[in-house]
Formats: C-alpha cells, sequence, structure tokens
C-alpha cells in the first residue's frame, strides 16, 4: 500500500498551494524571495508530502485571525527613492504596500526586493535615470515586465526566468532612461545574501532524497560561519557553486594562493625570490 504522504500531487493542489503562498505573502507572512522559492517548489513537488512541507508554518485559511488592513497612507500612493547627485538605496527586509517610484539624476538609486515583503500581490516601479543609474534587484524566478524609452541610455532585464506554465510574482517597471540606464537584475548576478537554513526546506529535501529525487540547485546557498561570525569567502569558488577546499592557514591544496585578512595574496612567481618581490 502507498503511503499517505507518497500519493501524487494533482496539477489543482500544485495551484491551491501557490494561491495559499501568494495570501501568505500579502500577510507579511513571506518576502518576496521566500514566496518565489517556494512557488518554484510547490510546481516541482511530485507528492503531497512535499505540498504539506511548503506550507508546514504557514497557517490555513480560518486558522488565523484575518488581519484588520491599516489606514492607507496620505498622498497618490507611489513611494519615492530619490538620488541627486548621491545614492539612495534600500535594502534588506522592508514592506512594499504600495507602488513605488526612483529618480536617480547624477546619482545612483538601488532598490533590493529580495527581502522586501510584497502586500499588493505584484510590484509596480516608475524608473527614471538621468545621467544616472536605477538598478533594482529581484529573486530569481519571477516574471519581468519592462517597458519605457531610453534615449542615450539604456534599459535591460538580467533575470532568470520560471519555466513556463508557472503562476509567479510579476515585477512591472515603467523605464526613462536619459543618458542614464535602468535595469533589473536577479540575486545570482547581485551580492549574495546571507540566509538561514529554513526548517521547511531542510523537510522538504528529506522528503525528496527518501522519495530518490533529485534536489534543485539553492537559488540563496548558505554557507557556513568563519571563526569571527562571518561566510568564509574562496577565490576559486563560482556564486552558488561548491566550496573549494582548503589547506592550512587558508592556503589553496592546489596552490593558487591564500586569503591573508581581507585581500587575496598571489603565488610566488618563477621570477620571485624568497623575499617576495
Amino acid at each position: 500500500m502507498t503511503e499517505p504522504g507518497g500519493i501524487r500531487a494533482s496539477d489543482a493542489e500544485r495551484e491551491a498551494v501557490v494561491e495559499r503562498l501568494k495570501i501568505a505573502s500579502v500577510e507579511g507572512r513571506l518576502t518576496l524571495g521566500e514566496l518565489t522559492e517556494r512557488t518554484e517548489a510547490a510546481y516541482t513537488a511530485v507528492t503531497r508530502a512535499e505540498l504539506d512541507v511548503i506550507t508546514s508554518d504557514i497557517p490555513r485559511s480560518g486558522e488565523a485571525p484575518a488581519p484588520v488592513p491599516g489606514p492607507r497612507p496620505q498622498g497618490a500612493g507611489r513611494r519615492w527613492f530619490v538620488g541627486v547627485l548621491g545614492d539612495s538605496k534600500r535594502r534588506g527586509k522592508w514592506r512594499v504596500d504600495r507602488q513605488l517610484g526612483a529618480v536617480a539624476v547624477m546619482g545612483d538609486v538601488v532598490l533590493d526586493l529580495r527581502e522586501a515583503e510584497v502586500r499588493t500581490g505584484e510590484v509596480d516601479i516608475v524608473a527614471t535615470a538621468v545621467m544616472g543609474d536605477v538598478k533594482i534587484i529581484v529573486p530569481d524566478g519571477v516574471e519581468v515586465d519592462l517597458q519605457g524609452m531610453a534615449i542615450m541610455g539604456g534599459k535591460r532585464v538580467e533575470v532568470d526566468p520560471a519555466p513556463l506554465g508557472m503562476n509567479v510574482p510579476v515585477i512591472r517597471v515603467h523605464a526613462y532612461a536619459v543618458m542614464g540606464d535602468v535595469k533589473v537584475i536577479g540575486h545570482s548576478r547581485a551580492e549574495p545574501l546571507k540566509r538561514a537554513w529554513a526548517a521547511w526546506r531542510q523537510q522538504w529535501h528529506e522528503v525528496r532524497r527518501d522519495l530518490g529525487m533529485p534536489l534543485p540547485p539553492q537559488p540563496y546557498p548558505v554557507q557556513p560561519p568563519g571563526p569571527y561570525g562571518h561566510a568564509q569567502p574562496h577565490p576559486q569558488a563560482p556564486y552558488g557553486g561548491p566550496a573549494q577546499p582548503q589547506g592550512l592557514h587558508g592556503q589553496d591544496p592546489h596552490g593558487r594562493g591564500h586569503w591573508h585578512g581581507h585581500g587575496y595574496q598571489r603565488p610566488a612567481g618563477p621570477y620571485d625570490d624568497d623575499r617576495g618581490r
């Protein structure tokens, strides 16, 4: 007899889990990065056990009181980030409960949405760059709708798309660039985030491992902390790739060099003497 957790999931059950995740995101339970990651996991789930793990820390409808909507901010409703002859950056955990606007005039504006709580179902951004740059960082796997115009400038999207047929979050960007750039990049092309290992992901991997299924690559690789509480970088390890083994004092066992403080010292060449010149 097939165990209850080993029963295969249907398309309708996967879509139901995705809708449940979207509701949890609007309620502020999931960030945009978590929503994207769990949505992809839901669509790739084969059994009901995997779907149960994905939503194990999210209450079902009716189990928790519905949130009381707070007062809408006064004004037109769009939240602006402006950098004029300077920089304006928004990173980390923050709430997106209305439309966004970014203006860079001979300066830079950075909006990092990976850890943002998106309360609107989708994100609408107006980005204007005049001899400046507007950079929007999103999780890979979201749908990006970039429109607008560029005069002696550029607008581009560098985000790994989700497989066809997935109902993923949408980022709509209206770009206007004059001798400047507006770009939307995925997290694989940005500075990696330091994230803890989520309990649901560990359980989900255990379920797939028991069923003999392959594990997908992690969009947010978790690095073990170093002796001072910071992740240990490695000069030869690409982002998202396996960490390379290190020898004594951090020296690469293949003789390619080692770390000293915050810099990387190259190995001695054929014309270097024992004094390191």
